[in-house]
């Protein structure tokens, strides 16, 4: 099973995604964005990492998402076998589910959200993924995308067991939070231990003092003479 989940925070206008697999190194080969161009999620049995660099370049160009998935999977002969979903900036979405992927495999649409997946027990994984997003409103955005994985493995997890999980955050007003544990028995429980100790000092007070695309000079206070 390979499920992720991309969204845009309409409290931080931050966007982020989440991953996780029976596989290794979930967030290397699906996980990819930048506050200028959106979030992209890329897996299927033969993934192509082509596919997510390729929309995030049309969608820095201005693309919707949902025609920048169609302009980068059409042309593909293989793209019966891959997955990809899309977030713009704005908060739009797309997705594409080839033909081939191997069941149950789609995606799921909502206003600043997509989730997508493959070997999945049914389309209840998809929904629980959708639905532990939403439970979770009131958490910071990144515990939410966390939760929406736990509700997904909750409703059907991985006949393989799970070894990977990743999570990306990125803002104009925040380093990238970059997140991944590539091989673990509880992928899950690893992800939320690193994302508590990313938030605890001193990591997290040096991440407020090193350039941002809003504060691109950023550096810290001079020691007082």
């Amino acid at each position: 099973m390979t499920i992720s989940i991309l969204a845009i925070d309409e409290k931080t206008g931050r966007i982020g995604g989440a991953a996780m697999t029976g596989s290794l190194c979930v967030g290397g080969w699906v996980l990819r964005g930048t506050p200028e161009s959106g979030m992209s999620a890329s897996q299927g049995t033969a993934p192509s990492t082509l596919w997510g660099e390729e929309v995030l370049a049309r969608m820095q160009a201005g693309r919707a998402a949902r025609d920048a998935v169609a302009e980068v999977t059409a042309p593909d002969a293989g793209g019966a076998h891959r997955q990809l979903a899309a977030l713009d900036p704005s908060g739009g979405t797309g997705a594409f589910t080839g033909a081939a992927s191997v069941g149950y495999a789609g995606a799921r649409e909502a206003p600043g959200v997509v989730v997508s997946g493959n070997m999945l027990a049914g389309p209840q994984v998809i929904d629980a993924a959708l639905e532990g997003l939403q439970a979770a409103a009131a958490m910071p955005f990144g515990e939410r995308l966390m939760a929406a994985l736990a509700a997904a493995a909750a409703a059907g997890g991985d006949a393989r067991g799970l070894l990977s999980a990743a999570l990306l955050v990125v803002g104009r007003d925040a380093p990238p939070l970059t997140l991944r544990i590539d091989h673990a028995a509880d992928p899950l429980a690893a992800l939320a231990e690193l994302y508590r100790v990313a938030h605890a000092e001193p990591y997290h007070g040096w991440t407020k003092v090193v350039p941002v695309l809003d504060d691109p000079m950023r550096a810290p206070a001079a020691d007082p003479a």
